[in-house]
């Protein structure tokens, strides 16, 4: 790249993104992940909920730590029905007969 307008747009290029927080870094991998990896890396630098649970998914993926007891109650526990009082009691019936 001997143009210096083709060195000054790619300096002016990457310090957009430094702004932007986006660091450039180089990985090895294997070449079929390369696609992957490019998607993976350009999913993560959007802003959104969305690129916030693919990193933590991969967080937790990475860690290789197993999953926290009483998640489901955790869970159970958040849902919006906690507080209302629903009756979920069933009317107790004797089985029919069956003739073997």
């Amino acid at each position: 790249m001997s143009n210096t307008a083709q060195k000054r747009a790619l300096q002016n290029y990457r310090s957009r993104l430094t702004e932007r927080g986006i660091a450039r870094f180089e990985i090895q991998a294997l070449d079929a992940d390369r696609d992957l990896l490019r998607s993976l890396a350009r999913k993560l630098t959007e802003e959104g909920p969305e690129a916030g649970q693919l990193r933590r998914t991969i967080q937790k993926a990475v860690a290789g730590e197993p999953p926290k007891a009483g998640g489901i109650l955790a869970a159970l526990r958040r849902s919006p029905l906690v507080g209302t009082d629903l009756d979920l009691s069933r009317p107790q019936e004797e089985g029919r007969k069956v003739e073997l």
